[in-house]
């Protein structure tokens, strides 16, 4: 279920964050000038489209809507992480820190979302609870995720591969609107089952190879322990994930598994789990805490 609790390339998500920086919050602070830069973005990109020289043969109402959705999100996309500077510029300006650089994400995508079930939009990083690389992230998450194993018979990295994707390395968890980490490493959501506290994403959903966006409930917890700890008991209490618990011993036939169940409407999702779990980025972290790396 992939991606913060909105898309701030408008004005009036804009102003409420920057109430919140005017109470000092350096995670605001960094937020809005990220969010500054994608409009800016986003209005580079507008300016350039309409100083075209007039209309092309397939341009129509509907075509002008979608590429207004394009430009929105690429403009989301290439404000994150580094974006083209401005974000960290304001910041410099403005009294605050710039966060440390970061490892090159092994699943990041052309649409700059982490994927999952559902993908929400890209949340705001730069929190207390964001990791400062993804070998922090793997050496927090390694104890949860080794018990989390255990309980499932499936291969601790082989989670924290799932983990990374779907939250970008810690980089891009769910937020509620007051900035508190929602700690869902796993996009699992809010439906009528659930007890506990939650928040509401925007998401993008593929149906019959299409994409498309929509409002939905995820669940939040009080630490990435319980997410852990509640994606164990989500999947152990699904009957069609039976057949992903079946194999789990192998990592990547247990990724095929969850998404033929439907744990992801990404019809890349288990691929990219692969990529994540081979790659470079997860098996040196690995290495760093003495651990065998995947082959």
């Amino acid at each position: 279920m992939i991606p913060n609790p909105e898309i701030y390339t408008d004005f009036q998500s804009l102003a409420r964050l920057r109430t919140q920086a005017r109470e000092n919050s350096p995670e605001a602070l960094r937020a809005v000038a990220k969010q500054f830069e994608g409009i800016f973005l986003q209005m580079m990109l507008k300016g350039m489209r309409e100083a075209s020289l007039g209309d092309g043969i397939m341009d129509s109402e509907q075509t002008e809507f979608y590429q207004g959705m394009f430009d929105q999100q690429l403009s989301t996309t290439l404000s994150q992480g580094r974006g083209m500077g401005l974000a960290d510029m304001l910041v410099k300006q403005l009294g605050g820190s710039l966060p440390a650089a970061t490892t090159k994400n092994d699943n990041k995508n052309i649409s700059g979302m982490t994927t999952s079930q559902d993908l929400p939009a890209a949340a705001v990083a730069s929190s207390p609870s964001s990791f400062g690389s993804p070998e922090e992230f793997v050496k927090s998450l390694w104890p949860h995720a080794q018990q989390a194993g255990k309980e499932l018979g499936v291969s601790p990295s082989a989670l924290l591969a799932q983990a990374a994707l779907e939250s970008g390395w810690g980089q891009s968890v769910m937020r509620h609107p007051d900035g508190r980490s929602s700690h869902n490493l796993f996009g699992i959501k809010a439906d009528a089952r659930w007890q506990g506290e939650r928040l509401v994403m925007p998401t993008l959903e593929y149906a019959e190879g299409k994409a498309g966006r929509r409002n939905e409930p995820f669940r939040a917890y009080d630490s990435f322990a319980a997410s852990f700890t509640d994606y164990a008991n989500f999947l152990r209490a699904n009957p069609r994930y039976g057949q992903a618990l079946a194999v789990a011993g192998d990592p990547q036939a247990f990724a095929n598994a969850l998404q033929n169940a439907g744990y992801a409407t990404d019809p890349a999702y288990a691929r990219k789990i692969g990529a994540i779990l081979h790659g470079d980025t997860l098996n040196g972290a690995l290495k760093m805490l003495n651990s065998r790396p995947i082959t």
